[in-house]
This record gives structure tokens, C-alpha cells and sequence, in this order.
């Protein structure tokens, strides 16, 4: 009797382990999701001060659309999210900052149509394709977070890896997501 007691707290201790082990990798997966976000908001937070210089050459009288880009990602480096004690007010917040940024920067791009000389230059030309390389890269990185948070919350909710989530703390995360209801409505195209 005494041997199947043992064999039986021998075997709950491996499966807590077991699902601890579970979630610690899944949250580091998460944190991985966010440092990828970063790294590729860095990045573009870095072109931004090179592709105004270029427009300032060309388009001199256009300083309001060029204040307009540094003051987005002034407020855009401003918030600074804690990954781990993330709100959602917080992920709104960032969310929002990083949605001004990109509109800031399409009345940017879209300023190159005034100026051909604008349009033709190398390094403008260049940056362009970069920032909207690093865009692409900062939507992907978003999926892979989005993913990791829907795989890492699903686990710390369901049974019985909630019982042992509940036990060391491990919480939901926030996703990241699209605050603007705008955004969300059919585009509508007109010729």
C-alpha cells in the first residue's frame, strides 16, 4: 500500500514538473514574440531619422508632414511596455502609438509624388524599400506573438494546467491588437 502511494505523489509531482516545464517554455515563447516586435520597431524607429533627412532636401516646404513623422515616433519610442505585467490599456496605448507612426509615415510616402527628383533618388528609394521591408517584418512579428499569446493563454486556462499555473502565478497575456475601429471596416475603392 505504502509503494502505491509513493508511485502515485511520485507520478503528480512528475506531471506538475511536467506541465510547469510546459509553461515556462510557452512564456518564453511569448517573450520571444515581443523582443522580435521590438527588435524589428527599433529598426524602423533607426530609417525614420535617415528617409526625412533625404525628403527634407526635396521637399523643404512640406515641414508640417515632416514634423508630423518625428513627433509619431517620438511618441512612439515614448511607451515602454513591461511583457511581463502588460494591460491591456498598456498594449492599447502602444498599439495606438505604433498605428500613428505608420499613418505618419504613408503622408510621408506619399509626399514623394510631388517631387520627381524625390522619387528617382537611390538612397530615398532605398530607405523606402527598407522601412517597407521592416513593416513586413513587423506584421509577421505580430502573427508570431499573436500566436504564442493565443497557445501560452489557452494553456494557463484549461484543465489542469490552470491548477498548476494558478499555483507558480503564471498569468494571461495581452494581445496585440487593432484599437482603431476604422481599421477594421471593408475598404472601399472608387475610381
Amino acid at each position: 500500500m505504502t509503494w502505491i502511494v509513493l508511485l502515485i505523489i511520485i507520478a503528480l509531482v512528475i506531471f506538475v514538473i511536467s506541465i510547469y516545464n510546459t509553461l515556462v517554455k510557452m512564456r518564453m515563447r511569448v517573450n520571444e514574440g515581443w523582443s522580435d516586435i521590438d527588435v524589428q520597431l527599433k529598426r524602423r524607429y533607426n530609417l525614420i531619422p535617415n528617409l526625412v533627412e533625404t525628403v527634407k532636401g526635396y521637399a523643404k516646404h512640406e515641414s508640417e508632414t515632416l514634423e508630423a513623422v518625428i513627433e509619431a515616433r517620438s511618441q512612439a519610442t515614448k511607451i515602454d511596455v513591461d511583457i511581463d505585467n502588460v494591460t491591456a490599456e498598456d498594449m492599447a496605448a502602444f498599439s495606438s502609438a505604433q498605428q500613428g507612426l505608420s499613418g505618419a509615415l504613408g503622408k510621408l510616402f506619399a509626399l514623394s509624388e510631388n517631387y520627381p527628383d524625390l522619387k528617382a533618388n537611390q538612397n530615398f528609394l532605398q530607405l523606402q524599400s527598407d522601412l517597407t521591408d521592416t513593416e513586413d517584418k513587423i506584421q509577421a512579428s505580430r502573427r508570431f506573438y499573436n500566436g504564442t499569446v493565443r497557445d501560452y493563454n489557452t494553456k494557463v486556462e484549461t484543465v489542469p494546467s490552470n491548477i498548476v499555473a494558478g499555483m507558480f502565478k503564471f498569468t494571461k497575456r495581452e494581445f496585440f491588437e487593432v484599437d482603431d475601429e476604422e481599421e477594421r471596416e471593408n475598404v472601399s475603392v472608387k475610381f
